[in-house]
């Protein structure tokens, strides 16, 4: 039998055709398309892609795709898994440089990509089919017969942030046990509809909202991209009872949008995030919307987020929970340390079977079968677990580690501060120099040894900024995480 997330679809478009699948809250209006009309827009887009007199695409074949969030990219998502080829997710923002690395690095037989991009992807010498392409042609393609069996299902780019960027493979077995324990874990059932701004190229839409919506004949509520300012009326208008989101654009929502009195009549009744958030912050939207926040932590190589906060009072705002049942983990260090996280699971199963083509950088990534997640938690007597960096964000000042999150806690706490990153640069005597970048509240004021004072204050003296560097924002990825290495670079620039 196929385990395709193509399976999935089909089985509950024949049970319940007219449910809703999708509704695309998109710049021009909303379109609603129901779980047979998924399926039916998958077989054409399958059709022409891979059918007779199609582009080619066969089982195991590679295709990139490269678009914004659009009905579309679910179709090629969807027809690819028809076909047993592989689907290549990737940001739309990649440059010429970066698409080409992509293609060669997937071998990718064809570049599904939104219009605007087409002379992006043409100048990395990729084949390409742009979105309104597909749609004009593939209106009557016969698809050929459903693929039983994939081997893999997608590669997922990783970041590339401290490496040349690496394809995570996913199989089909991924998908389809992320997606089951998610939904038993937050009780997703059919009723339920999952409001996703995040870019569907990334895992926490696939994994998170997409998957466990799949396995539970659930809707998704899609936005072209996330607006800090329209969210409130999303959670409103779009009536979902679920999302996710990073702390980063929780606190852009906090500060860029107006509150309303009707924030909080929404249908929410979770809201999913990542990364730390301040107590304030945290108490703030969950006042403001009226639904409770759930911290987990996962990455791409994880598939399976390791660790997830119960439902019931355990629930932190400052932890990333306790590990999802199912879930084996372990942290490496001194007792009573932070040290780093490793998940063992079943390799495409419960996590990545490896990177693509990449034997050498497989190997390094397991330990005697456990995942290195290269990420520092520490866990407290109740197993419960916390976050305290990335391995790339430790810094070393005077022969003491520090984690550039606990500095960006205390400066978090500050009532002027919106938010912050810190960073380590090379310096001669002390190891590195810390650097912190602030962004203020709209209309509070504070200066760098305002904030430097107020970190003395709360810190040990070798934790302490040397410098603070006041900003408008910071630069993001499309998922609101901060480009700490864009902040090094110009600091270091600036220097020379």
């Amino acid at each position: 039998m196929s385990t395709s997330v193509y399976d999935l679809l089909a089985a509950i478009a024949a049970d319940r055709p007219d449910a809703p699948f999708l509704v695309f809250a998109g710049d021009t209006g909303t379109e609603t398309v129901s779980y047979a009309e998924q399926v039916r827009r998958a077989d054409a887009t399958a059709g022409l892609l891979g059918g007779l007199g199609g582009l080619g695409v066969e089982p195991g074949a590679r295709v990139h795709l490269m678009t914004p969030n659009r009905p579309e990219f679910l179709d090629v998502w969807f027809a690819c898994a028809r076909l047993g080829a592989v689907v290549v997710p990737v940001n739309p923002l990649s440059t010429t440089d970066e698409v080409a690395h992509q293609l060669a690095d997937s071998h990718a037989v064809l570049s599904v990509v939104d219009g605007e991009l087409r002379a992006t992807v043409a100048a990395a010498g990729g084949r390409v089919l742009t979105l309104d392409e597909l749609v004009a042609r593939r209106a009557g393609r016969t698809p050929p017969p459903v693929a039983v069996d994939p081997e893999l299902a997608a590669i997922m780019f990783t970041s590339g942030t401290t490496s040349v960027p690496k394809g995570v493979q996913v199989t089909p077995a991924n998908y389809r046990r992320v997606g089951r324990l998610v939904a038993d874990h937050l009780g997703v059932t059919a009723a339920d509809r999952w409001l996703v701004t995040l870019p569907l190229f990334h895992g926490n839409a696939q994994y998170y909202c997409l998957m466990s919506a799949l396995v539970a004949g659930a809707s998704l509520a899609v936005a072209p991209r996330f607006s800090a300012t329209a969210w409130p009326a999303q959670a409103r208008e779009l009536r979902p009872t679920l999302a996710s989101l990073f702390a980063a654009p929780i606190r852009m929502v906090l500060a860029r949008s107006t509150p309303a009195p009707d924030d909080a009549d929404n249908a929410l009744r979770l809201v999913l995030f990542a990364q730390n958030l301040a107590a304030a912050q945290a108490q703030e939207f969950e006042t403001r919307f009226g639904a409770p926040l759930l911290q987990l932590y996962g990455m791409t190589e994880t598939v399976v987020p390791p660790f997830i906060n119960p439902l019931d009072d355990r629930r932190r705002w400052d932890s990333i929970g306790l590990p999802l049942p199912g879930v084996e983990v372990r942290v490496v260090g001194e007792d009573g340390e932070p040290g780093e996280l490793q998940v063992r699971g079943r390799p495409g199963v419960d996590v990545t079977p490896g990177y693509d083509g990449r034997p050498e950088a497989t190997a390094a990534l397991f330990d005697d079968g456990w995942l290195r997640t290269g990420d520092q938690v520490r866990r407290d007597e109740s197993g419960r677990a916390y976050f305290v960096d990335r391995a790339k964000d430790m810094m070393k000042r005077a022969g003491e580690n520090v984690a550039a999150s606990e500095v960006e806690q205390v400066l978090a706490a500050h009532p002027a501060v919106l938010e912050g990153a810190v960073h380590g640069v090379p310096d001669p005597v002390y190891d590195e120099a810390i650097v912190a970048h602030v962004v203020l509240r709209p209309g509070a004021h504070a200066d760098p040894d305002e904030l430097v004072a107020w970190c003395a204050e709360r810190l040990s003296r070798f934790k302490v900024p040397q410098r603070v560097v006041l900003r408008d924002e910071l630069p993001r990825s499309t998922i609101g995480k901060i480009l700490k290495n864009a902040l090094r670079d110009e600091v270091l620039g600036a220097s020379r």
